[in-house]
């Protein structure tokens, strides 16, 4: 039995490697994209080491799920195919003896998941934004990229391209006034960007200006002038340094966020989102077990030797619950709806219908 038992885990222990190496790589993929260009522009590669050690315990706990899943879908639907299961059920061996240590491996993983999630992934998240934040201030040239909007306070910024000498083209500087209006416009034909490092201020010199200035209390009229050229001096430092104090709930550490709700009640105020925010994590956390639940019956129905198929479905899976989840959350503006408590809706759906599929195909 102990060498049936470690033909089926080691099985699912390869599959969950390789899918957790590629799942995790694929989604920090997208974060580390910003980090690079920071390189790219002159940031330290230390930064870079930084930033993907502490975004790695919050993209961990949507990973090893989803790699839960995935392994569980080709392994057991690689062994339905092959009739193995049937074998071992010829054999006396039962689907829960078969699964068993697989079940043991996943509750490990959920307790890992429900650590990262509630202790050691929302400080190291908060990190990485102020690492991400510093690394901006380090080389503030690299905001200024073609497509994107710059914002500075009252101020937005949109270049056209940008040369490799670090000229900038087609400048549209918007000063905001009351919403989305604007008081003045300039618009540039280039520009070049300074930088201040002990005053930490960054000049932009822009050349060839139209300047349209809205004259105040009158509905619409537009002064018009040319100038030759026009500077835009941003304190980055103090900018820099008007960090807020207080500490969003999505960075708290779960004693600090049932502190929060403790003093939130006794002010007699509405604790709803921060209890969305426990119970999300604690949902995502319990995750592994959810998806091996229903993962495994699925697995063994399709009886498929494709691996297509496992992976089809388990993405599909995988977006379903996470989606729920999310989508919920969305609700925490919503007290009336309870939306802390549909929250455990995709983990109780999931888990229920995953038993009693399960239990039907031990008793076949």
């Amino acid at each position: 039995m102990s060498i049936l038992n470690w033909y089926v885990l080691r099985g699912f222990l390869l599959a969950f490697f390789m899918s957790i190496g590629i799942l995790t790589f694929a989604m920090t993929g997208a974060n580390l994209i910003k980090v690079l260009d920071l390189v790219a522009e002159g940031a330290s590669a230390w930064a870079f080491i930084q930033f993907v050690f502490y975004i790695l315990p919050i993209v961990l706990t949507f990973t090893v799920p989803w790699a839960v899943l995935v392994a569980v879908m080709l392994v057991f639907g690689r062994l339905s195919a092959d009739s193995e299961i049937t074998a071992m059920r010829a054999c006396g061996i039962s689907i829960m003896q078969i699964v068993s240590p697989i079940m043991l491996v996943t509750v490990l993983l959920t307790g890992i998941c429900l650590y990262l999630q509630v202790e050691l992934g929302p400080p190291l998240q908060k990190k990485a934004r102020s690492l991400l934040k510093s690394a901006v201030m380090e080389q503030p040239q690299s905001l200024f990229e073609p497509g994107r909007q710059i914002d500075f306070q009252n101020t937005m910024i949109y270049i056209n391209d940008k040369e490799p000498s670090g000229r900038l083209r087609g400048i549209d500087l918007y000063v905001l006034e009351g919403g989305n209006d604007y008081s003045q416009h300039i618009a540039a034909a280039y520009g070049e960007l300074g930088v201040d490092e002990k005053k930490r201020q960054l000049t932009i010199k822009m050349y060839d200006c139209m300047i349209d200035n809205k004259q105040p209390g009158s509905s619409g009229s537009v002064e018009r002038f040319f100038s030759k050229e026009f500077a835009f001096t941003y304190d980055y430092g103090k900018a820099g340094n008007s960090e807020k104090v207080t500490v969003r709930p999505k960075y708290m550490r779960v004693s600090e966020l049932l502190g929060r709700i403790r003093m939130t009640k006794e002010l007699n105020r509405d604790t709803t989102e921060l209890e969305v925010e426990l119970n999300q994590r604690i949902a995502f956390a319990l995750s592994p077990i959810a998806f091996l639940l229903l993962g495994l019956p699925l697995a063994i129905r399709t009886s498929r030797r494709e691996t297509s198929i496992g992976l089809f479905l388990s993405v599909i899976l995988a977006g379903v619950f996470f989606l729920s989840i999310i989508m919920c959350e969305s609700f925490s503006s919503y007290p009336k709806i309870y939306p802390q408590y549909l929250l455990w809706l995709p983990n109780i759906i999931f888990q229920v219908a995953g038993a009693i599929m399960t239990v039907k195909i031990s008793r076949k």
